[in-house]
């Protein structure tokens, strides 16, 4: 049995069960990480998140692994970072660096807060518009607002890469139910997607404002995803349906975001700025198969967020 200690917390409502792998090195080498993620996220009998997240070092200070709950680990998280970001702060003592995840550098800062008594990063996010994750681009460059029929004969697509593979197709109005079809689909069709795919549907509210829902490959709908809200930001600047080195109000299920997009000599990137709430701590117990935990230290920045959230969707 390993007692490791956790905290929970949450960007933009996507909830995680983050771990410092620095202090608490010799207590993860032997722990099998996917079967804790299966357990621990499990919101029957586990603790119940949408995903793990561990800091750990690197060759180049600290860096981020995150575990979805299906035990597959994500190349990039763009709320988990976030949340990492606030963790790393405490040893390194700056408040702008690097955090790699996934074998990529992330430039992340505390930024400003985006509402009273909400801590704030953001994460400087690169942007690739092919790759290897999209057998269906056929050596273009970009994939912009196209069809791909295979997938559904209604719908124009975005292909982004910002270290997870990602869909966007902007609709009138966003329908759950289809949402989890598409996804489902979309993740079993490896002919295409070959490594599967995290799919967003997109509303475009008015010339900076979008609402996004995401299926995530690995998770499934979830409230919201960071790098998926990313994507659709950097997708609706690509389009031209939104300007660069301008705010986005990026709505989700989970809350808010802003992005800005960034395009240059040296490629596109796009900063994530957004909450990086600590809701609680405590301790867990893992043997391999089960788990216990405990509640302790909870904190009120979760009260602070959901006013926020009421706020803004009032005004929305």
């Amino acid at each position: 049995m390993t007692k490791l200690q956790y905290i929970k917390c949450h960007g933009s409502g996507n909830d995680f069960i983050m771990i410092d792998g620095v202090a608490q090195a010799d207590r993860l080498s032997g722990i099998d990480l996917a079967a804790l993620a299966r357990t621990a996220c499990d919101r029957s009998n586990g603790i119940g998140s949408d995903g793990v997240l561990l800091l750990v070092s690197s060759a180049d200070g600290y860096g981020m692994r995150m575990f979805n709950p299906d035990g597959s680990e994500a190349g990039m998280c763009g709320n988990g970072i976030r949340c990492v970001a606030r963790l790393a702060e405490r040893y390194v003592g700056q408040s702008e660096f690097d955090l790699v995840s996934g074998g990529r550098i992330i430039r992340v800062r505390h930024a400003e807060p985006i509402c009273r008594g909400i801590e704030t990063y953001g994460a400087q996010i690169g942007i690739r518009t092919a790759s290897d994750d999209f057998a269906f681009m056929a050596g273009r460059e970009r994939f912009v607002e196209q069809p791909i029929e295979a997938l559904a004969d209604d719908l124009l697509f975005t292909a982004i890469d910002t270290g997870n593979p990602h869909l966007v197709a902007r609709v009138g109005r966003i329908d759950l139910e289809r949402l989890d079809e598409l996804g489902r689909r979309a993740n079993g069709m490896r002919d295409i997607l070959p490594h599967g795919v995290n799919l967003s549907l997109c509303e475009q509210r008015d010339g900076h404002t979008l609402f996004v829902a995401t299926y995530e490959r690995g998770a499934g709908i979830t409230l919201s995803c960071g790098t998926a809200m990313t994507s659709a930001a950097t997708a609706a600047v690509l389009a031209g349906r939104m300007q660069a080195e301008r705010d986005i109000r990026v709505m989700n299920r989970g809350g808010m975001v802003l992005c800005r997009t960034h395009i240059g000599r040296e490629g596109i990137v796009t900063r994530l700025t957004g909450n990086a709430t600590f809701q609680w701590s405590g301790s867990l117990d893992f043997d391999g198969e089960a788990l216990r935990y405990d509640v302790s230290d909870k904190t009120d920045e979760q009260q602070a967020w959901l006013r926020f959230v009421d706020e803004i969707n009032a005004r929305s």
